[in-house]
C-alpha cells in the first residue's frame, strides 16, 4: 500500500499539483462558492424572476391587447354593416320621395293642364257666342240693307227688327 500512495503521490508530483495548494484551492473554491450563493444567487435569480414575471405580464398584455383588437375589429364591422344598412335606407327613401315629388309635380301639372284646357274651351266658347251674336246682328243689318232696297223704303229700326226676326222665324 506504500507503494500505492507514493505511486498516487508520485502521480500527483509528476502532473506537477501541489497538493498543499490544492486543497487551499478547493478550500477557497469552496468559500467562494457559498459567498455567491448567499450574496451573488439571490440577487441574479430575482432579476431572472421580475424579468420573467415582466415577460409574462407583457404577453398576458398582448394577449389580452389582441382580445380587444379582435373585439374592437368585431365592433366595428357591426357599425359598418350598420351604416351600410342606415345608407340603404337614406338613399331608398330619398328615391320614394323623389318618385313621390315627382308624381306631386305630375298631377299639379295635369291639373294646370286642365285648368287652362278648360279655360281655353270656356274662352273659344265665349268667343264662339260673340260671333255669333255679331254675324246675327250683321245679318239682320244686311237683310234690312236688302229689303230697303228691294222695298224701296225705309222703316224704322224696330219695325224692320220685327220684319226680319219674323221671317227668320219662318226660315228656321
Amino acid at each position: 500500500m506504500a507503494e500505492a500512495s507514493a505511486g498516487s503521490g508520485g502521480l500527483i508530483e509528476a502532473l506537477g499539483i501541489d497538493w498543499r495548494l490544492l486543497i487551499i484551492q478547493i478550500i477557497a473554491f469552496t468559500i467562494l462558492v457559498a459567498l455567491l450563493g448567499k450574496f451573488v444567487y439571490p440577487w441574479l435569480m430575482k432579476s431572472v424572476d421580475e424579468r420573467q414575471k415582466n415577460i409574462d405580464e407583457a404577453q398576458r398584455a398582448s394577449i389580452e391587447a389582441q382580445s380587444q383588437a379582435n373585439k374592437t375589429k368585431l365592433e366595428v364591422e357591426e357599425l359598418l354593416d350598420k351604416a351600410r344598412k342606415e345608407a340603404s335606407e337614406i338613399v331608398a327613401t330619398a328615391k320614394d320621395e323623389a318618385s313621390e315629388i315627382i308624381v306631386q309635380g305630375e298631377d299639379k301639372a295635369r291639373t294646370a293642364a286642365e285648368r287652362i284646357t278648360k279655360e281655353a274651351h270656356d274662352s273659344l266658347a265665349r268667343d264662339v257666342e260673340a260671333v255669333k251674336k255679331e254675324l246675327h246682328n250683321e245679318t239682320l243689318e244686311l237683310i234690312a240693307l236688302a229689303t230697303e232696297k228691294v222695298v224701296g223704303k225705309t222703316h224704322t229700326k224696330t219695325t224692320d227688327a220685327k220684319i226680319i226676326a219674323d221671317s227668320l222665324k219662318e226660315v228656321q
